[in-house]
């Protein structure tokens, strides 16, 4: 007998090997139609899967979370199988589940066309139809390689052959399409109903720039056509607030071809900065952060010693001076130690906090690039502190509570938390990793946060805490993080006196609220739609004159809003006033102040706010208190 447990602890006998498919049909037509795979003691497995001992079982649909992920691998598998109907000289390489849907790499003689994707769509909605079954099959690696070799597919051929000899692969058909897969797949075509694709763009093969450069056309596939449509609606509106095109008709930034991946920053953009950077400079100096400031360039020798050579040199800008090898930081870590350890420190001295607003580079692959939101040069809300380990559960509690009054002035009060644990690749000893990661948990319960937990996640020389953002169209950004280190002040040698007149290793906490400014300043711009919060706004008000005659009056109302600490930009053009609201409204701007004969006479000012919002005649100092109140309030 085999005995299945489902999830509500319930139990099914069967006598013999039962598959996944069938154990769904025993309990119902109506789960055995929806079933997409299924989890067999906790590994997701095809509805085929033969179970031939007591497991636990549960069947995975489109509700779930795997049957999503089961759609969307099955889905790449349908465009590889359309790819190769319309143009069978096309050789597939590699199809992954990404967020959202997925991609596959193809190497074929010409350019795709976007025609070519409207009909590679249209085809594989009539292969999906043709509702065909999904098969596996497994070969010995030797017999596979053959196999690929022998229909053309070289690519697939040499994947095959990087894998030991003694191994045995396997095949998943559907079909007149067989494809190299691990698995496990939705168990026809027929269950692949809400999909589209989204466009092509160039990959090197295997990654690397050396190689072929293929093309890869990435798709989305959902459960459900609601799904599907929520999803392009957060698509179209992600373009209309796309932050490249906000930057530049906003006038905030651009990128160069002469800087590939850095920054120049424009006034309106450089005032954005130092809205952002002047507000995390006074969350420094209210908490106990001493600011500090490191070199950009550190020996070679120091990046070995702390791990990060070996881990990080792909990715870091070097030179050569003087026979010694440097390297620019790709991180302020190292240099914060070699701050501590200048001078005796004492048990007195801690916790001891270090903030710096730390220029890095990252030499980040050209294809990685994305407008401001990932560089090769930016700056980091760094911080670092300097505990013992009884310190830990304080500073990251406090820690916690001060991340999240950041973001909610910055306008974010959805917050994901996550604890990354060990990865494989480390360092430090399990015991003091499992201090670090209790000590971090401990710490959200303490802080009343519910939190996932990542496993394998971890900087390889500490776990973490990840903060992650919700923005306004349900995406989810990435950007504050405390670390526990016990490692780096070891291998640097840091050291401090404690209560007991000896030397002790501190404990390092690295953590950063906004991480990069430039991606966070990239998030806010696409938050907003461009419409920055008045605080924030590279211009706060605009006063605009109705004719010459009210130029001088104008001047004066301009200049006491300056005197009084506002970003003001005065139009006295020889436009239409129609003209003018229209072009400053276009920039976003919080406030337009409008001044004809009656305001002058009255020695007010007709006030619209944004979003075309007419709030009338107003005296000067009636307006003075409210846009005060704006900024005060972070609205």
């Amino acid at each position: 007998m085999i005995h299945i447990t489902l999830p509500d602890s319930s139990k099914r006998d069967y006598s013999g090997p039962v598959t996944v498919a069938e154990v769904a049909a025993s309990i119902g037509t109506g789960l055995a139609k929806a079933a997409l795979g299924g989890k067999v003691d906790g590994k997701l497995v095809d509805t085929s899967f033969l179970i031939s001992q007591d497991s636990a079982l549960s069947i995975v649909t489109a509700k779930d979370a795997d049957g999503l992920a089961l759609i969307r691998h099955s889905a790449a598998h349908l465009l590889a199988y359309a790819v190769k109907e319309l143009f069978p000289e096309a050789q597939v390489t590699i199809g992954p589940v990404i967020d959202n849907g997925f991609f596959y790499d193809f190497s074929y003689k010409r350019p795709f066309t976007p025609e070519d994707l409207i009909a590679i769509e249209k085809r594989m909605a009539a292969l999906a139809a043709k509702d065909e079954p999904i098969t596996r099959r497994v070969l010995p690696r030797d017999e596979a390689v053959a196999h690929f070799k022998a229909i053309g597919e070289n690519y697939k051929a040499e994947i095959i052959a990087s894998i030991p000899a003694d191994q045995d692969v396997s095949l998943y058909r559907e079909g007149a399409f067989e494809d190299l897969c691990r698995g496990p797949h939705v168990p026809s075509t027929g269950k692949l109903k809400f999909f589209k694709l989204m466009k092509v763009a160039g990959a090197y093969w295997r990654g690397d720039h050396r190689n072929e450069m293929l093309q890869r056309i990435y798709g989305t596939a959902w459960a459900t056509k609601d799904d599907l449509q929520q999803y392009l609606t957060q698509l179209e509106e992600a373009d209309k607030r796309d932050h490249r095109k906000l930057g530049k008709e906003l006038d905030l930034f651009h990128i160069d071809e002469h800087s590939p991946g850095l920054v120049f920053w424009h006034p309106k953009g450089w005032t954005v900065w130092q809205g952002v950077e002047q507000y995390m400079r006074k969350v420094y100096q209210d908490n106990g952060y001493q600011e500090v400031k490191g070199p950009q360039l550190l020996d070679k020798t120091l990046w070995e010693k702390t791990g990060h050579w070996d881990k990080y040199r792909d990715n870091m800008f070097t030179t050569e001076s003087e026979k010694r090898d440097f390297a620019l930081k790709p991180m302020n870590c190292p240099g914060h130690i070699l701050i501590f350890k200048q001078g005796i420190k004492s048990y007195r001295d801690l916790p001891l906090r270090y903030g710096e607003f730390g220029q890095c580079h990252r030499n980040e692959p050209t294809g990685g690039l994305h407008g401001i939101m990932r560089v090769r040069g930016f700056t980091q809300d760094d911080g670092h502190i300097f505990c013992t380990e009884p310190q830990i559960l304080k500073e990251c509690v406090d820690y916690t509570a001060l991340l999240q009054k950041v973001y909610a002035d910055f306008g974010f009060k959805n917050i994901i938390y996550k604890v990354a644990t060990r990865p494989e690749a480390r360092i430090g000893s399990d015991e003091s990793w499992d201090r670090a990661e209790s000590a971090l948990i401990e710490s959200l319960r303490a802080s009343g946060c519910e939190f996932e937990i990542s496993p394998g996640e971890g900087a390889f020389y500490g776990p973490k805490i990840e903060y992650t953002l919700k923005d306004a169209i349900g995406r989810q950004w990435q950007c504050g993080t405390i670390q526990v280190d016990f490692s780096m002040p070891e291998r640097l040698d840091a050291e401090y006196v404690g209560e007991d007149g000896a030397r002790h290793r501190p404990v390092m906490l690295h953590r950063a609220i906004v991480g990069s400014l430039e991606r966070f300043i990239g998030i806010l711009i696409e938050e907003h739609a461009g419409a920055l919060p008045t605080w924030l706004a590279p211009v706060q008000v605009s006063v605009l004159n109705i004719t010459d005659s009210q130029a001088d009056y104008a001047k004066d109302v301009a200049k006491t809003l300056q005197n009084q600490g506002l970003r003001v930009n005065l139009d006295l053009r020889n436009e239409k006033i129609t003209y003018k609201i229209r072009e400053h409204a276009l920039q976003k701007l919080p406030y337009i102040l409008v001044v004809g004969d009656k305001e002058k006479a009255a020695g007010a000012v007709a006030v619209r706010a944004r979003g075309n919002k007419d709030l009338g005649a107003m005296s000067l100092e009636a307006f003075a208190l409210q846009i005060a109140s704006d900024i005060a309030q972070k609205i």
